[in-house]
C-alpha cells in the first residue's frame, strides 16, 4: 500500500523500497579460534559502493585490549593505509559509581599508518567481549579517500559497558581491496565477523 495525500498517490511500496536504503547481500564469514588476525581478501571490490563488518562477540585471549582494523590496497601484503580519525565514548560502570560521554583525543590519529583501534579495552573473562559494526565506503574509488565508521560495545576489563564511535578516512586515492582486525596485543580467542555489501 503507498501513501495517499488529499486522493494522490505520493508514492507507493515499490518506490519506497528503491528510494530508501538497501539490501544487505552476504559476501563471507570468519570465526576466530586462537587467531593472530582476521582478514578479507576477497570480495571488497567495485560491486559495492558500501561494505558492512558485523563483529559478533569478539573475545581476546589478552584482558583489555582493544580490536584493530587496517586497510591494504596491496590485497594484504601490506596494511598501512595512512589514516586521520576522531572518537568519542560513552561508559557505565555496572555499580554506577562511574559514568562519562567524552571526546577521546588519545584516541584520534593524524596520517597514521597504524591499526586504527576500535574500542576502549575488552575484558578476557570467559563472558566478556565486544559486538558492533563498521562501515566502509566504496572502497574501490580511485578518486576519492576512503571513508570508514564503526560503532562498538564492549564489557571492558573494569566492568564497564562502554560504547564507542569511531569515524575517518583512509586517505588514499588507491582502492582498497583488502581488511585486516586484530587485537592491540594477544590473539582474538573467539567471535565472528560477518562481511555484506550494500545495494
Amino acid at each position: 500500500m503507498g501513501l495517499i495525500s488529499n486522493g494522490t498517490t505520493i508514492f507507493d511500496n515499490g518506490s519506497m523500497a528503491s528510494g530508501f536504503g538497501g539490501n544487505l547481500n552476504f559476501i563471507s564469514k570468519a570465526t576466530a579460534s586462537a587467531s593472530a588476525s582476521i582478514e578479507f581478501t576477497s570480495g571488497i571490490d567495485s560491486t559495492y559502493k558500501e561494505y558492512v563488518f558485523y563483529f559478533v562477540n569478539m573475545h581476546p585471549a589478552t584482558d583489555e585490549v582493544s580490536l584493530g582494523v587496517n586497510f591494504s590496497t596491496d590485497s594484504g601484503s601490506n596494511y598501512n593505509v595512512t589514516k586521520t580519525t576522531t572518537a568519542f565514548r560513552s561508559r557505565h560502570k555496572e555499580d554506577g559509581t562511574n559514568t562519562a560521554l567524552e571526546y577521546r583525543v588519545d584516541d584520534d590519529l593524524a596520517q597514521s599508518t597504524g591499526d586504527k583501534k576500535l574500542n576502549a579495552g575488552v575484558g578476557n573473562g570467559n563472558d566478556e567481549c565486544l559486538s558492533g559494526y563498521m562501515h566502509l565506503f566504496n572502497p574501490a574509488s580511485t578518486t576519492f579517500v576512503k571513508h570508514f565508521l564503526t560503532n562498538t560495545n564492549e564489557y571492558g576489563a573494569n566492568n564497564f559497558s562502554i560504547n564507542y564511535y569511531h569515524a575517518g578516512y583512509g586517505n588514499t586515492t588507491s582502492a582498497i581491496n583488502a581488511v585486516r582486525f586484530q587485537m592491540s596485543s594477544g590473539n582474538i580467542d573467539s567471535g565472528e565477523i560477518l562481511l555484506f555489501g550494500v545495494n
